[in-house]
């Protein structure tokens, strides 16, 4: 008898909840379809911070903290901030590596192992490559220029005749040829603070790789796929410019770099309004800085300001270093 006053009791208590629980439900259906899903909100380093496209002097108001762009043809400067204050320079040091390694004439078919020695112990950043990985020289420079792999840089020095050491002093002593007199190199990666430099003179370095097919045709690869034995499928990597991979600019050769150290940075040879530029943005603390500064520099000159950018401006007379390899 008491089990049916029992389920009487339920019986009831469901009966008068039954419409309150109807009606919570429909309200909390009310609010959902009333407010829209949040965004994530960006970081303050992931988002361009620069709001407006140009300064009260009508130059492109520019993240990058020192930047410089130039005419290829004529070493003409078109725009120059802070191009002579040495910095930091990441891993835009892999287009020295890339030549040096070019100049040796070493057989580009000889497999490197990936060792102990190219795991980053500076900034104890982590790689895909994992020891003991065999790839060849090519493939090696390949993704060193394309994805910015350290340990790949970091065998191509170790591999270079006479060690690591032998490759720096080659690097610096490159450097010097090119003219590039405030630059120095400490190793083949760029996360070693000691590799420093000048806007001017990575333009010198910009210029110097554009000669090299290799470098042009690689460092432009929107991805690359690289075989490595033991693996299923080869390991897929992609550019590290945005640009590039995009596929909505003209550009002949490219580079990013970023350690905390000297900020985002980017160089690139590339063409707007069909004049051969080179581009150097250096030192952008925006993570997507450094493409924003390079999209206001091609709206300012694509607005008519390539054929008065450069007048009464100093040249760099790249020509000189066309023939040197």
């Amino acid at each position: 008898m008491m089990i049916k006053q029992y389920q009487v009791i339920g019986l009831a208590l469901a009966l008068l909840l039954s419409p309150m629980a109807m009606a919570q439900k429909h309200t909390k259906q009310q609010t959902a379809h009333a407010r829209p899903a949040s965004k994530p909100v960006p970081r303050a380093l992931d988002v361009d911070p620069i709001k407006t496209e140009l300064t009260a002097d009508g130059q492109p108001n520019l993240a990058s903290a020192k930047a410089m762009i130039v005419r290829q043809s004529t070493g003409e400067t078109l725009y120059a901030k802070n191009a002579n204050a040495p910095t930091p320079i990441a891993s835009l040091t892999k287009l020295m590596t890339a030549m040096v390694v070019l100049d040796a004439g070493l057989p580009m078919d000889d497999v490197i192992r990936i060792n102990d020695a190219d795991i980053d112990t500076l900034k104890g950043t982590g790689s895909r490559l994992r020891l003991g990985t065999e790839l060849s020289r090519r493939e090696l420079l390949e993704i060193a220029l394309v994805a910015s792999e350290n340990r790949a840089a970091s065998a191509l020095g170790r591999s270079y005749p006479g060690g690591a050491d032998a490759f720096i002093r080659a690097m610096n002593t490159k450097a010097k040829l090119l003219g590039m007199m405030d630059t120095r190199f400490a190793d083949a990666t760029g996360l070693n603070t000691g590799n420093i430099s000048t806007a001017e003179d990575l333009v010198k370095l910009v210029n110097a790789a554009y000669q090299y097919h290799d470098i042009r045709a690689v460092s432009t690869l929107a991805t690359s796929d690289v075989p490595v034995r033991g693996l299923r499928d080869p390991l897929h990597y992609m550019n590290t410019n945005a640009l590039v991979r995009k596929g909505e600019w003209v550009i002949g050769l490219s580079k990013t770099g970023y350690i905390k150290e000297a900020g985002r940075c980017l160089v690139m040879q590339a063409e707007i309004s069909g004049e051969p530029l080179i581009i150097v943005l250096l030192d952008s603390q925006g993570k997507n800085s450094r493409l924003g500064d390079a999209q206001r520099i091609r709206k300012w000159l694509e607005q008519g300001n390539l054929l008065t950018a450069g007048l009464a401006k100093p040249r760099l007379h790249l020509s000189e270093f066309n023939s040197q390899h």
